[in-house]
Parts: C-alpha cells; structure tokens; sequence
C-alpha cells in the first residue's frame, strides 16, 4: 500500500490539473446551445486518456452525446475491468445562487467548487489517478467508458451497450458516480431508487372568467390542481398511491440532526413520512412537485384560472418496476379529480431502481481497498437517487461484479448550486481505486 500510496500522491497535482481543465467545459447536453462543448468535452477526456497511455482510445456515439472508450489489454489470466463515469453535467441555475463562477473551479477550504467538479468529471479524474498511479501498466485489463448524456437520461446508451459491447466486455465494473456515507466513512452503494415521472394537466373552464362574478360557483384550474396534487400524500406525507411498494433498509443510524444540516431544513420545518430515516430516504416511494405552469403572482388579473399544469415525479423503491409504479401514479390521478374536473395525464420517462448483491471476491477486494484507504470499513448503502443505466449494464453483461463507488460526500450539493468535492476524501476515493485494480489482479 505504501508504494501505491506514494504514487498517487504523485500524481495527484496533475490529476487536479485536469479536472480543473474538464470543469471549464460547460457540457450541459440539455441546453442545445451549448452541445459544441458537449463534443469539445468528450476530446478533453479523450487527449486526457491518450496521454495516460491508454493504447486504444475512440470517441463514438449512437444518435446522441459522445462517449469516449479507452481500453488497455489485460496481461495474461488478469481480470478487465470497466470503469464508468460521465462528463455532461447538469445545467447551473441562477450564477447569482452560486458563491463562486459555477465553470470555474475554485478551492475555498477543503472543497474545490464547480459544476461537474465532483458529479461526474471527478469520476474521470479518479479513473486517470489509478491509471497514472499504476504507470500506465496496471496489472489488470482497464476499459473506460466516459459517457455523455447521463444527465439527460442516457437515452442512447442501450445502443452503445449494443454496438460496442465487445469492446466494453469486462468482469468488473466500477460505477465512479455515487456518493460515501460521511467525510472519512466510505461506502458501497448497493440499492437505489427508480423513477417515474409525469405531466399532469387540469382543465375547469373553457376560458378564464370574473373571479368576482363567478367565484364561488365556478371551480378554478389551479385550486383544482393544488387540491389533487394534495392527494399524493397522507397526513404524514407518506406517499398515498395505492400500488407503490416500499423495501427493506439497512439498520443504519442516520440522526434527525444530520439530516436537517446536510438538506439545509429549515428551522421548525418537519421531516416527512414514517419508519426510520434511511428507510424514508432510500426505499420508500417519494413523489415531489418539480413544476408548475400557472399565471405568475405577479401581474395576475383577477380572473379564474382554465387550465394549470404540474410535473410529478415519483421515486421508486428497489423491487418494484418502474412502469408499473408510474402506473399507479397516472391511476391515482385520473381517479382524484376534484368537482368533475378533466384531467389528462402525459406520461414522462422511467428509470428501474436497482438492488445490488454485494457479495463475492470483487466486492471483498473493494471492501479491502476501501478500509485501507480510508483506515475505516466502508458501509453498505442505498441511495435516494436514482442511476438507472446500472440495470443496462447488468443486462448487458450479466456475469461482471458491478461496483457502485462514491466521488461525491452528503454536502457535494449535486445538481444544486455551490456544487463542492471534497478534495481531501477524493484523496482517498483515488487510493481506493488504485488499491482496487491491484487487489482485483489477486483473485
């Protein structure tokens, strides 16, 4: 471990380097405007993975974003192992929310502050740390897949699975794209939720109308849809669809105080829902209101509402499929429409959740990796979230060990603004990995 150790940290300043380089790139898939960079990011990955040593690098895509595929021949008898992560990002928001320029990355205390700072260009600079730890001749096969439209749902990837899957066959893969239970905890993600979502439509009048004349006698669309929405969740704020099923946690301990810091709750506001906290987060079902069309507060005439729209989206718990929880969801709406009011419900994307079996040698290699990088063991987790490109892979190529791996920490604030990795947990999120590929050349 000393030698490996050594070498990482050696490497690290240009691996730092690079990473600041990838977040300069604003490749946000989901912004048309800006799919040049999405392109200008997948050669960035790609000169990043030549310059490693990487003797076969290619960039290809499927009607979509680019991917990059790198791939380094295994010695004779080692394992190849995939290693996985994405280098769009999501879109950054309001640069006002953010404390720093979200494309350039700034260091302030232990944290180094960018959009894809940690979600996902870290999982890019983690693969070249243990690449370049190991001098470019690692003692196993190493493919890296770099994809570019994770954010927007990966909607080609099935058809990169497809057309390059030799080129991509592996025993392990790591999935570089998760999260560790806690600064100086790390952990292995072995559940997470799916997805369903929808666009639900409520309609009460054929033009707006006097809210002085007509109120009172005539239903408006928005009071309408606020109260049906209403109907998602019970008293406690369980979720109230008839249909949705729940699975079964880990016993961990996630104190109520901890939860509130790391969401930034506010001040009185309760938690919602019943049984423990890691059940609630991690496989319970979650249905949130992202949005809603409806005439702005500000400048709105006194008038009756025709029609409002809200977007729904609902988390799935491990066990249940992801269309068969959406069609409960679209039920329950057509079924609770206030006063005869119409509603029409536009069915969205799904993503499967997914329950990982972690056990066998590549999980135990990890696991060792993992408690000497860390001086701790990690801790079996599942996640809120949702990466439902893993089910794909399993698919795809059903005898590999699929690693889910975290770059990220409870107060990365992915997605969010001040986006934050943590640098020195990155440290050790890269000597873990590089402690990986050595343990994984044993077995």
């Amino acid at each position: 471990m000393t030698d490996l150790a050594d070498s990482v940290r050696a490497v690290l300043p240009g691996v730092r380097a690079d990473l600041e380089s990838l977040v300069r790139i604003e490749s946000v898939w989901a912004d048309p405007a800006r799919r040049d960079q999405v392109h200008r990011s997948a050669e960035a990955v790609a000169d990043l993975l030549r310059g490693a040593g990487f003797p076969e690098v290619e960039i290809v895509a499927e009607g979509g974003a680019p991917a990059v595929i790198a791939h380094y021949p295994a010695p004779d008898g080692a394992p190849t192992v995939l290693l996985y992560a994405h280098h769009d990002v999501q879109p950054e928001g309001d640069h006002k929310l953010w404390d720093t320029e979200p494309f350039v990355a700034t260091q302030r205390g232990e944290r180094l502050y960018g959009r894809g700072a940690a979600d996902d260009k870290a999982g890019i600079a983690a693969h070249l740390a243990a690449f370049r730890a190991h001098g470019g001749t690692p003692p196993v096969g190493v493919t890296v897949f770099v994809e570019g439209e994770e954010e927007s749902g990966s909607p080609s990837l099935s058809a990169l699975l497809a057309k390059y899957g030799d080129r991509l066959s592996c025993d392990v893969i790591v999935i570089a794209d998760s999260t560790n239970w806690d600064i100086g905890v790390p952990a292995l993600t072995v559940s997470l939720r799916g997805l369903a979502d929808c666009e639900v439509t409520v309609s009460t009048l054929e033009h707006a109308v006097h809210s002085g004349i007509w109120g009172g006698v005539a239903p408006d669309a928005l009071t309408s849809l606020a109260r049906l929405l209403a109907t998602l969740h019970d008293d406690e704020g369980n979720v109230a669809v008839a249909g949705v099923t729940s699975g079964t946690a880990a016993d961990l301990d996630y104190p109520e105080d901890r939860v509130r810091a790391e969401s930034g709750l506010l001040e009185g506001v309760s938690l919602i829902g019943s049984g423990s906290i890691v059940e609630r987060m991690w496989v319970k079902p979650a249905i949130a209101v992202l949005g809603i069309d409806c005439p702005a507060a500000t400048g709105a005439s006194n008038t009756l509402v025709p029609n409002a729209k809200a977007k729904v989206s609902m988390r799935v718990a491990p066990g249940q499929d992801a269309s068969a929880a959406l069609d409960a969801l679209v039920e329950h709406l057509e079924s609770h429409a206030p006063w005869g009011a119409k509603v029409t419900v536009t069915r969205g994307e799904t993503g499967q959740p997914y329950a990982i079996d972690a056990t066998g040698p590549a999980y135990d290699a990890a696991r060792s990796a993992f408690r000497e990088a860390w001086g701790t063991a990690p801790v079996d987790m599942g996640i809120g979230g949702s990466i439902p490109f893993i089910g794909e892979f399993h698919d795809a190529f059903p005898s590999a060990s699929i690693l889910v791996t975290g770059v990220e920490d409870p107060d990365t604030r992915a997605h969010g603004a001040n986006e934050g990795l943590h640098w020195s947990e990155f440290e050790k999120v890269c000597l873990a990995e590089t402690l990986l590929l050595a343990k994984l050349a044993d077995l």
